[in-house]
């Protein structure tokens, strides 16, 4: 670990490598302790680069150096290399030839889970972002794009699987009970890309037929205990490449797909070509032990994934500055395929509620930054929710602004002029101007300038002429390294209602047959202000605002409560009738922080939500959308300088006061969603049990013994983990401690043997203000079921508490804060990835009241001071502080 400050990358000092390599030969020796890499690479000097004297210098971490050739003759230390640590400089080489650097690595020892580690005995890899150079000495970068063949030797016993990229070309027994498999991949790619798996898995084989008439060996290897749980995989991958067929023209370039899952991974999944590493969690699922939640999410991951292959893959990164390039338009297109797959206005709304809460806050933090950074310490801190979903809202924008035929007459161009290359975001926004005609000079801003963009909206009528004024000013506030922002291109999607609910006709003109004029615009808002005039109205419209959410914004208007709940009720645009209930639960939990706790809780929004309840013909899953109050953090995320204590009691009261006045209609929606046949994935029977287990846990927030006895009953009697879980959080979350205990007994004995719901067991209490106090908290890190080398139980636990059960991790004696601070450095010796990711609740400590910020920047001062502090830790805590 580096004791000194790291070193800042800067996007302006880019440089084309000074040597490219055509080909990569490895040979992996696994063992029981260690491996042996043997690397062979064919080099030439980079026509394009400058450097034509500079020595070929090679990236490594970690790395035990055994041997160094060049064109065959064997290399000196100090005479003909240097290793220094973190590089191997050849001193002289010639303007092409071949180098072999042989490495001995302890992948059994690698708690970093980078470059080969181990994972339930089972050798596998993670090389994004820099994890090749954790294997053998290679310039790694993503520009540098090479054809690999990897042959891997192994003990036949204990690892008979032996996987890489690519095509299996050729096996065989090497006697002594060992034995090889050689993968070679025809595609170049960069050394981020880079996979193997080595152990004893079981293979769960199926077939995918393209457009064009080829058949693709589809595999999923799990350990055997997993066996019965790859089904919705698999059904999602075929699903995700049929999708990427029809909607954008790619089919798959190999003649074999996988997909492995690992217990111990720090990320989701990663898209390594042809064979893709998956956390167990991301792949895992059966009806009796993953929720709606995790079986929709697994569907997106899947598809994500394996729409890298051309969206990563085929065309990739020029260098991490560009990771966006990749990620933004990756999720945008699993994003539309979930939206296609289900409810697209939930989907929405869940895109929408995590930028608003999360990705926002990300802007308004110390570490904010632009979709495309101008510069890193550490590139792992940099996949954030503004490169990846930030990032997917740009995409979604440019496809707003062009139009479904435009943009994908754009990604065929990309694709087609790209193929085989690394790039950047320009080379994408470049092939949609030319497909389209449309200049996106200022849209590029979007990538260039951080912070959320807000929108003030202001409006009259003039009832003579009949014309609606509406004017939106634009600002960006300023954020570390960036102020004085220009105006952005933004796409601004509205409607008008008028009195009785219907859509009013939007003139522009006002000359012109209102038959034919559109009862929704898009907007384009280029200037800091903007006044738009809509002709031939009779009455004072009801203005529906960024329909679809159609741009990552934040909009001010001064919406009376009685327009709220019109627009809850009457607004077509499904995503805004959401929305108009979230501002609507807003403005009254707001009302009610400072007041006194006998303070009327408005009667509207009991109405409205009894309303909700009562009309079946609305989409049963934007319903339960609906029943969903403002999160806690989203209020502490609108909020100046907010009270987390106050918002809690507030909430609580709210929540209290709806569940109390509509007992009655809650019962009859358990009564009226329970049943319904067998159980089937599909929106109309997620969206019943989503309202069912909604409307059961508001009941044992007012200790409604029906409810109670409604809750064990169906968790003693769930057939599906939806149904058990939804019984066992609304215990969890109750008064009724007897039965609270009893049910979280039960359930870790029947599943203490799945990892992956003993993860789901630990984050129901974790994230529970009754059960996940500090004191509880703290005695499941030392559950015999816990492990500080897994990334899931850790995040399960310790990410869950402090970034889910607010009240109790803001405790206002700020033990919530020492208490991650300690984890944190901790963490920080065995796995930085994670120690940093997890510090991000600690970062925005001058967001709080001061009562809270001190008892935070003195928890970050703790983790700042501590030696041997890693690079990734050291950005992120010294940015929050230096804020």
């Amino acid at each position: 670990m580096r004791t000194n400050q790291p070193q800042t990358i800067h996007l302006s000092e880019y440089k084309v490598p000074t040597y490219l390599v055509d080909t990569v030969d490895l040979c992996f020796q696994l063992y029981d302790d260690g491996a042996r890499v043997h690397s062979t690479l064919s080099v030439r000097q980079n026509p394009e680069s400058k450097d034509v004297s500079a020595p070929f210098t090679l990236d490594g971490d970690s790395l035990n150096l055994e041997r160094v050739t060049l064109d065959g003759k064997a290399l000196v230390a100090g005479d003909d290399y240097e290793e220094t640590g973190e590089h191997l400089v050849i001193t002289e080489v010639p303007s092409q030839f071949e180098l072999t650097v042989v490495t001995w690595i302890e992948p059994q020892n690698n708690t970093r889970l980078e470059g080969l580690y181990k994972s339930s005995g089972m050798f596998c890899t993670q090389c994004e972002a820099e994890g090749f150079r954790c294997i053998t000495y290679f310039p790694d970068r993503p520009d540098v794009m090479a054809r690999y063949r990897t042959r891997i030797e192994a003990d036949k016993a204990t690892c008979p699987v032996l996987l890489s990229n690519g095509n299996d070309i050729d096996r065989g027994d090497l006697g002594s009970g060992r034995h090889f498999v050689t993968w070679e991949d025809p595609f170049p790619k960069p050394s981020y890309l880079f996979a193997l798996v080595a152990g004893d898995l079981v293979e769960k084989q199926d077939t995918f037929t393209t457009c064009s008439g080829r058949d693709i060996d589809l595999r999923i290897y799990v350990e055997t205990r997993n066996a019965a749980k790859c089904e919705h995989a698999m059904d999602s991958l075929k699903r995700s490449m049929r999708w990427d067929e029809e909607v954008y023209g790619r089919e798959y370039d190999l003649d074999i797909f996988m997909i492995v899952a690992v217990d111990d991974f720090n990320m989701g999944a990663m898209e390594n070509k042809g064979l893709n590493i998956f956390n167990s969690s991301c792949v895992l699922a059966s009806q009796e032990t993953a929720t709606d939640l995790a079986f929709q999410r697994i569907e997106a991951i899947v598809a994500h994934e394996y729409f890298h292959n051309w969206s990563g893959n085929r065309v990739t990164c020029r260098d991490w500055f560009q990771l966006s390039l990749k990620e933004g338009f990756t999720v945008f297109r699993d994003s539309t395929f979930s939206a296609d797959m289900g409810s697209p206005t939930v989907k929405r709304i869940e895109d929408a509620t995590l930028l608003r809460t999360a990705q926002f806050a990300e802007d308004a933090g110390p570490m904010a930054h632009p979709v495309r950074p101008a510069s890193y310490m550490e590139i792992s801190n940099f996949y954030t929710l503004t490169i990846y979903e930030k990032g997917a809202e740009v995409v979604r924008m440019i496809h707003t602004l062009l139009g479904p035929e435009l943009f994908r007459k754009g990604s065929d161009l990309y694709f087609e002029r790209h193929d085989g290359q690394a790039v950047t975001t320009d080379d994408f926004v470049k092939a949609m101007e030319d497909a389209s005609g449309r200049d996106l000079t200022q849209f590029r801003l979007w990538y260039d300038q951080a912070g959320t963009p807000l929108l003030t909206v202001s409006d009259n009528y003039d009832s003579e002429q009949g014309v609606y004024r509406l004017t939106i000013q634009q600002t960006i506030p300023d954020t570390p390294e960036q102020t004085n922002k220009q105006s952005q291109h933004i796409p601004f999607a509205l409607g008008l209602l008028g009195i009785e609910g219907e859509a009013l006709p939007l003139r522009l003109e006002s000359t012109g047959d209102a038959a034919n004029a559109p009862t929704e615009r898009v907007l384009e808002l280029t200037e800091a202000s903007q006044t738009f005039e809509f002709y031939g109205l009779a009455q004072k419209p009801v203005p529906s605002l960024l329909r679809h959410f159609s741009a990552p914004v934040r909009v001010v208007y001064p919406w009376s409560r009685e327009q709220l709940v019109f627009l809850m009720s009457h607004d077509p645009d499904g995503f805004n009738r959401w929305d108009a209930g979230q501002r609507l639960a807003v403005d009254v939990i707001q009302s009610l922080i400072s007041s006194p706790e006998t303070a009327e809780i408005e009667p509207r929004l009991v109405e409205a939500y009894r309303a909700l309840l009562a009309d079946l013909s609305l989409d049963q899953a934007l319903v339960a959308k609906m029943l969903q109050l403002p999160s806690e953090a989203y209020l502490i995320e609108l909020a100046d300088s907010p009270d987390v204590a106050a918002i809690h009691r507030a909430r609580e009261r709210v929540l209290s006061h709806l569940a109390t006045s509509l007992r009655d209609e809650l019962v009859a929606c358990y009564h009226a969603n329970t049943g319904g046949g067998a159980y089937e994935v599909t929106p109309e029977s997620i969206a019943r049990r989503s309202l069912r287990n909604t409307a059961l846990s508001w009941l044992l927030l007012i200790n409604d013994d029906a409810g109670r006895d409604l809750a064990v009953k169906q968790y003693s009697d769930a057939d599906n983990m939806t149904d058990r879980m939804g019984a066992l959080r609304a215990l969890v979350n109750s008064d009724y401690a007897a039965e609270r205990s009893q049910a979280l007994a039960d359930f870790y004995e029947r599943f203490q043997d799945d990892p992956q719901v003993v993860e789901q067991w630990f984050a129901v209490q974790a994230s529970s203000d009754r059960a996940g106090q500090l004191p509880q908290v703290q005695t499941l890190l030392k559950h015999a079921a816990f492990d500080w080398k897994n990334p899931n139980k850790i995040r399960s636990v310790i990410g869950v508490f402090a970034g889910q059960n607010l009240a109790a991790f803001h405790n206002p004696d700020g033990s919530g804060y020492g208490f991650l601070a300690d984890q944190v450095c901790r963490l920080d010796d065995s796995n930085p990835q994670i120690a940093a990711r997890l510090v991000a609740p600690l970062t925005r400590w001058k967001k709080f009241a001061p009562t809270y910020s001190a008892l935070m920047h003195k928890a970050l001062g703790k983790i700042r001071d501590k030696p041997e502090l890693s690079a990734d830790l050291y950005e992120v805590v010294h940015k929050s502080l230096e804020a």
